[in-house]
């Protein structure tokens, strides 16, 4: 489901990032860790088609992001991705059922009723369906996210350190909740984090470490 290959990436002004090569197929879960700032959001945003210029390549549900332009990305991330970005950017115009319905209209697709309640009911949002985001607890505000990346059944689910500001139990709460959502909804999961009780909670998930300036491949030691 995802496949990269001589992945590398460039800010202006700085060397390049040289990424191992990865495959997850299709079903699969991978956590992608490292330290704060040693490249996993620039990969995670390389496989969603949000940065451009990256060398290499990269297809993704059997589409070669890097062949896409700008404007085909988008609309192939719409229908592909669901991407449960850092920061949740849920609008505080809208409550939690018309942020789901928003992503939904903003990806040029309808969001019927019946979809968005299954999937608060689902993740346990029911009763906050009309709660504005600044009503809800971080774990709400993440599995809200989490509903909002999944509105349109993504075949490939990528989340931004997911559990970096959550305490224990809801980091669980969260991790749970990620794990079923992608099983529920057969989504390949990848979770990039610097949070141990990742890996602690998913022992059985393969681990890419990075390593200096590229992903090791699974089983590879963390530096």
């Amino acid at each position: 489901m995802i496949r990269t290959r001589g992945l590398a990436f460039a800010w202006p002004r700085t060397a390049p990032l040289r990424f191992a090569d990865v495959d997850v197929p299709p079903g699969g879960m991978l956590i992608v860790r490292s330290p704060s700032g040693a490249g996993k959001s620039t990969w995670l945003s390389i496989l969603a088609g949000l940065l451009s210029g990256a060398q290499g390549e990269v297809v993704v549900a059997h589409q070669a992001v890097h062949a896409l332009s700008i404007g085909q990305r988008d609309a192939w991330r719409a229908r592909t991705v669901g991407l449960l970005p850092q920061r949740l950017w849920l609008s505080p115009a809208f409550d939690v059922a018309g942020n789901l319905a928003l992503a939904a209209f903003a990806a040029g697709q309808v969001a019927g009723a019946q979809r968005v309640d299954q999937l608060l009911q689902q993740l346990d949002l029911g009763a906050v369906a009309h709660h504005r985001p600044q009503q809800l607890s971080g774990g709400q505000m993440l599995r809200a996210a989490l509903a909002r990346a999944l509105v349109l059944r993504p075949q490939v689910l990528l989340a931004d350190e997911p559990t970096a500001s959550l305490d224990d139990d809801n980091a669980q709460r969260a991790l749970q909740a990620l794990a079923q959502a992608s099983a529920l909804h057969g989504s390949t999961l990848v979770v990039a984090t610097h949070d141990a009780r990742v890996q602690a909670a998913w022992p059985q998930v393969p681990v890419v470490h990075l390593v200096g300036n590229a992903v090791a491949p699974p089983g590879a030691q963390a530096a």
